[in-house]
């Protein structure tokens, strides 16, 4: 369970007792470059931090107090000022609160207990997740210091293996709206929708999806506007991005789903997906319209289908700072867990041969970034894709598949002649032709790595390096426990969803939480062009310098703890920042420091320099004081 240290909240946000004093409301003014500011800061607290107030690093930079342009019922109902039942006397009085709010100031602490108490009652993961999101939409510092502290618990109810469900019942679940609907019936209006959520300064990072390939469950719909919040929410939790700067977007193309579509409840497009020349010609337009509002911000394709995923990826990698999570963050963090294997026995990654089992998406980005590995360390493409092999539900892809694989599978098939005698529909005896150095799975095939597949492994290999990776967790192709016992526990395992330790061998999650956060934390704060294969890479090594592991003990787990997530996040944004730079993809350094015009932003080169200015950007799960303003869109949100 993670404590994250609420003392500077305690100084200004918590008391037991009601306070007598009267608010502070010395007005002050703030003169920069777009003209003169009132200020007016609420409480003692808040008065000394504008005061002592050092100049900020970045325009993102989020230390001293907030400035807050709303009041009364409008402030108790937007999620990002809102402190509920934390407000201080003096800022219940200036923000016209006292006739709102039981008299009683609780901590930030003390609402996290509660909070975690009224969770407890509930009795299923959904009824949880229904209750995490109300906090979410009511109160983002509580939501997110909640689940801070108690992450290993939290992380599966408002992300895998439970949010698959809430997405599914979405249409049936609907409370409140949150995120961007893009209708494909309506393209000329998506600029329009998503100037929403205001201009160029409002959004540092937005999450896409198409719904087609939903957490392994598949085409979802509408509902699929819920991957897109649950990894904003992870952008927060495990990177610091800000809650109120961060874009969620669902493009409606219509649905497959034949169950969604007859249901008179789904609330989405009932026709069937659109393809082709007007989903491209939708695309475009959404890409375009980012590149024009927002163009700093990067930009998360997330769960899009196996005939979309890459190809829009390399569509647009090298016109804007994009990502694709799936292709890539799965592939980064596997890659690191695997550097960590090899490293911990002693291997070489060129030595190393992977069978993937599952050819889609994550499949072949997992396969790609193994390749660029094996390529930065000194190996051909070619003789790097020789040593990756996928299977699909038709078996190892080889040359006589070439009518049914996309040219992305196709690069890695191997000749049809050598494996003329060999059923290369069976995973036993591929696994007994190819003696893997590492099995992967993301075939949502549950069971399909069982004992005599296992063992047939280990009897080639005594250190096996096994990942079960396919969601939800009931779709693993094989448990931990079975995986250590099968093997002597001498397999080096890592899965896609938690599980509990196996007799102290600690269970490292697979998770994408552990690459996309610092991938796409470093892209914001570089404010980098693209996000390069090299970028990732660094990202890659850092996370894998970053495992527990210790000489001759393999229990600790081969990446670090859900725990520690956010120092984490920070190690790897700084890599990626610091290779940025070296490529000249940073436009950081272009920007003024904020009030000081002329003066350009420089970002330390030495990595724990850079590793202080990260943290410096990153926001944090704390009552800020707050400081009482005219709403002025040249600097404040859209988003309240």
């Amino acid at each position: 369970m993670i404590r994250l240290s609420c003392r500077n909240v305690a100084r200004y946000s918590s008391f037991t007792k009601p306070l007598k004093t009267t608010t502070t409301r010395d007005n002050t003014f703030n003169q920069n470059a777009h003209g003169q500011v009132q200020k007016t800061p609420v409480g003692p607290r808040a008065k000394q931090m504008l005061a002592e107030s050092t100049p900020k690093l970045t325009r993102l930079s989020v230390d001293g107090p907030i400035e807050c342009p709303l009041d009364s019922f409008q402030l108790l109902n937007s999620p990002l000022f809102n402190k509920g039942s934390a407000f201080t006397q003096e800022e219940r009085s200036a923000f016209k609160l006292d006739a709102l709010l039981p008299p009683q100031v609780n901590s930030l602490d003390e609402q996290v207990e509660r909070a975690y108490q009224q969770l407890c009652y509930l009795k299923t993961p959904l009824a949880k997740n229904d209750f995490m999101t109300s906090l979410r939409v009511q109160n983002k510092v509580l939501f997110f210091a909640l689940v801070s502290r108690h992450i290993r618990e939290l992380v599966p109810i408002i992300y895998t293996p439970t949010e698959g469900d809430a997405i599914a019942a979405y249409s049936h679940r609907f409370r409140k709206p949150e995120g961007v609907f893009l209708d494909i019936t309506e393209p000329d209006s998506v600029e329009r929708r998503i100037s929403t959520y205001g201009e160029a300064k409002d959004v540092d990072y937005i999450v896409v999806t198409d719904s087609e390939g939903i957490l392994g469950i598949g085409d979802q719909g509408i509902g699929g506007i819920r991957i897109a919040i649950s990894k904003l929410a992870l952008m927060t939790l495990c990177a610091g991005i800000h809650p109120g700067r961060v874009m969620a977007v669902c493009l409606d193309v219509g649905t497959n789903n034949k169950k969604l579509a007859r249901d008179e409840l789904y609330m989405g497009n009932r026709f069937s997906r659109i393809k082709g020349k007007q989903y491209d010609e939708f695309v475009e337009k959404f890409i375009q319209a980012v590149k024009k509002r927002f163009p700093s911000a990067v930009l998360h394709f997330e769960d899009f289908g196996v005939s979309n995923a890459r190809r829009l990826l390399d569509t647009y990698r090298d016109q804007l700072p994009c990502f694709n999570d799936d292709i890539q963050g799965t592939g980064a963090v596997v890659m690191a867990s695997l550097s960590a294997a090899l490293k911990h026995t002693k291997r070489e990654l060129k030595d190393t041969v992977v069978l993937i089992h599952g050819a889609g998406s994550a499949g072949l980005g997992i396969a790609d970034q193994i390749v660029n590995h094996m390529v930065a360390r000194g190996l051909t493409i070619e003789n790097a894709r020789s040593k990756i092999y996928l299977m699909d539900r038709r078996g190892l892809l080889t040359t006589y598949l070439k009518d049914f694989t996309t040219p992305q599978q196709q690069v890695y098939a191997k000749d049809g002649d050598t494996w003329s005698n060999i059923n290369t529909a069976s995973l036993l005896e591929v696994v007994s032709h190819v003696k893997p150095t590492c099995l992967i799975g993301c075939s949502t095939q549950a069971g399909a790595f069982n004992k005599t597949i296992v063992q047939e492994m280990y009897k080639h290999n005594r250190r096996p390096i096994i990942f079960p990776l396919s969601n939800p967790t009931r779709l693993h192709e094989a448990v931990p426990e079975d995986l250590l016992h099968w093997t002597d526990y001498n397999a080096l395992v890592a899965t896609g969803s938690p599980f509990p330790a196996v007799d102290g061998y600690r269970i490292s999650e697979n998770n994408n939480c552990f690459s996309f956060p610092g991938i796409g934390l470093g892209a914001v704060l570089s404010r980098s062009k693209v996000i390069t294969n090299t970028m990732i890479s660094a990202a890659v090594d850092k996370l894998a310098d970053l495992s527990p592991l210790e000489e001759g003990n393999s229990r600790p787990g081969l990446l670090p703890p859900m725990e520690v997530i956010r120092d984490t996040s920070n190690k790897v944004a700084t890599a990626v920042i610091l290779q940025a730079l070296k490529e000249g993809q940073a436009r950081v350094e272009e920007e003024d420091v904020p009030d000081s015009p002329g003066t350009k932003v420089k970002v330390p080169r030495d990595f724990d320099a850079c590793l202080e200015w990260v943290r410096n950007q990153m926001w944090k799960p704390i009552y800020r004081p707050m400081v009482k303003v005219e709403h002025n869109p040249k600097f404040h949100s859209h988003q309240y």
